[in-house]
């Protein structure tokens, strides 16, 4: 080759790889945070500022696998394919820990603006719980739902320890806490 084929040749491979870089930078979505008061009524009741932060929200084929593993094989299978899910869709924090992974997060956008995330990961199993294998180990799931204004404004729930079940006949999923009440997140708001 000569020289002025060979510099084509590099213009073009600049040229091709230089968009892909530049689109791969402006696809990635800002995290988007929020901040909450959660409230705990169950045993040993407590209260504190709860951090969410979403990086990303779950595709639909990622959903429709997370579906298709509770449908058909249930809870187990679920859990495994939700441990796969990478990268984690955000994590959450209180302001003196470290903040736990978030591997689905989904949001249902209604006709006047408002929405609900329904966010759901592993729960955090300690070493004790692992090894003494007591009932809670039935209790894998740590869901949370938002229900927001069009804002980013509103108030949420999160069960810590939940099973995940469908109903006998199928066609819907049932939740199980093993807690006595879910965690109360009042004054939810969207940081800007």
């Amino acid at each position: 080759m000569n020289w002025k084929t060979t510099a084509m040749v590099v213009a073009i491979g600049v040229a091709l790889v230089i968009p892909a870089s530049a689109q791969e930078k402006a696809e990635k979505p800002k995290p988007v945070r929020f901040s909450a008061f959660a409230v705990n009524l169950g045993s040993g009741p407590s209260a504190g500022v709860l951090d969410i932060v979403l990086e990303r929200l779950s595709s639909d084929e990622e959903r429709a696998t997370l579906i298709t593993a509770l449908m058909e094989k249930g809870q187990d299978l679920l859990l495994k394919e939700l441990q796969k899910v990478k990268p984690r869709v955000g994590y959450i924090r209180t302001p003196n820990s470290l903040g736990y992974d978030l591997q689905y997060a989904y949001r249902f956008v209604n006709a006047d603006g408002s929405s609900r995330v329904v966010i759901a990961t592993d729960r955090w199993i300690g070493y004790w719980e692992a090894s003494r294998q007591p009932r809670t180990m039935d209790y894998p799931f740590t869901l949370i739902e938002m229900r927001l204004d069009k804002d980013g404004n509103g108030e949420g729930r999160m069960a810590v320890g939940t099973k995940i079940t469908k109903s006998k006949d199928g066609k819907t999923v049932e939740l199980e806490n093993y807690g006595i009440s879910p965690v109360a997140l009042k004054n939810l708001k969207l940081q800007k």
